[in-house]
């Protein structure tokens, strides 16, 4: 009998693991390498939050998927306070083992296969393809509307504040895809997770009652605590919106046994209760934000949208891979645009989650 097709012959190159070279070459710099490509979080996570983790390490007994009532709770009230998102329940709420995971497998969680049509970002995330081509879906790569036709996508992603550019979508373009996917009975999935992260805009939900008119219906926002509170380690992320998706969700990661565990759903409570915390952490990134991108600029570098997220999305009008080899020779390294598709192939994305010290030390190199 022959052995099964593997799995990861639908999926694209990890693309990641043609950095290696790279990060060899900026590695061997005498001052070490700065790694500014993966965007990791380098401060530390919180004390309240460590302190409810170890709060509640006595953990014996099996979470539940569908999570802590306190958990959920706490993510309507956060929406509510800090996003202005009304009318939310514990029944719109679920929360997920990292914002990675979810978005990979919801296509295939929603029963989504061949034939069926996803769509995202021009930019994009490459997470997004790879849900896609898990489960065999045709996937476009589009921020215009009309590239669809007539036809109308099962799932369409949207991501604002974006990953790698930056770019914040204003209201008026929210409702605009708020209105096509109604119409069209498209499921719209909105990933928020740098939603804290603005510096140059006011990034909205799009659950917030000016964009869909007070209504989650046929709409799922994905939220991740791992940039606003650095917690990246703890896996801690939601997904929140129509109650009947949710439902289905659940349904499904309930027979798969996916549970974030007891621990980290108390500790993102706290984490999502606290405002002071997120304050303190956007005020360093704002500070290393303005130094690399005096130094990018300072080198002959453009940068373009960034108004919000972690990232410069950064130009010197070249092949990113050039740009990418250049700095590898100064032991910089940064991720080529052309890992988010083709319309990010004369760019780079710079992270500005290093710490002070490492950054000045990439000023420094850059001038």
């Amino acid at each position: 009998m022959a052995s099964p097709a593997p799995v990861s012959g639908r999926l694209p190159d990890f693309p990641w693991d043609r950095l290696t070279s790279y990060a060899a070459k900026a590695r061997a710099h005498a001052d070490g390498l700065v790694d500014l490509s993966v965007g990791t979080p380098v401060d530390a996570t919180p004390e309240i939050v460590q302190q409810a983790l170890r709060d509640a390490a006595d953990n014996p007994g099996y979470p539940t998927t569908i999570g802590l009532p306190r958990t959920r709770q706490a993510v309507v009230d956060w929406l509510a306070r800090r996003h202005g998102v009304v009318g939310l329940g514990l029944e719109h709420v679920l929360p997920v083992v990292g914002s990675k995971e979810l978005i990979a497998s919801l296509p295939l969680h929603l029963g989504l296969g061949a034939g069926d049509l996803i769509g995202y970002p021009a930019l994009a995330y490459p997470t997004y393809e790879v849900g896609a081509a898990l489960v065999g879906a045709r996937a476009v790569a589009t921020d215009d509307l009309a590239a669809f036709g007539e036809e109308a996508p099962a799932l369409l992603w949207l991501n604002s504040p974006g990953n790698p550019s930056g770019r914040v979508l204003p209201p008026e373009r929210l409702r605009e895809v708020v209105a096509w996917c109604r119409e069209r009975g498209t499921l719209l999935v909105s990933d928020e997770c740098y939603l804290e992260c603005a510096w140059e805009a006011e990034p909205v939900s799009v659950l917030h009652p000016d964009v869909c008119g007070g209504s989650s219906e046929g709409i799922l926002a994905v939220h991740s605590l791992s940039k606003r509170s650095n917690l990246a380690g703890y896996r801690c992320a939601f997904v929140v919106g129509d109650e009947r998706v949710v439902t289905e969700l659940l349904a499904v990661r309930k027979n798969l046994g996916l549970q974030l565990p007891g621990p980290q759903q108390v500790a993102m409570a706290v984490a999502l209760d606290d405002d002071a915390h997120v304050a303190e952490q956007h005020a360093r990134y704002a500070a290393r934000r303005a130094r690399l991108r005096a130094g990018l600029e300072a080198a002959g570098f453009r940068v373009d949208h960034s108004e919000a997220s972690l990232y410069l999305w950064a130009t010197r009008d070249e092949d990113c891979w050039t740009t990418v080899a250049a700095l590898a020779e100064l032991g910089i390294l940064v991720a080529p645009g052309a890992f988010y598709g083709t319309a990010g192939a004369q760019h780079v994305r710079v992270a500005f989650t290093a710490t002070d010290e490492r950054v000045e030390a990439a000023v420094a190199r850059l001038a």
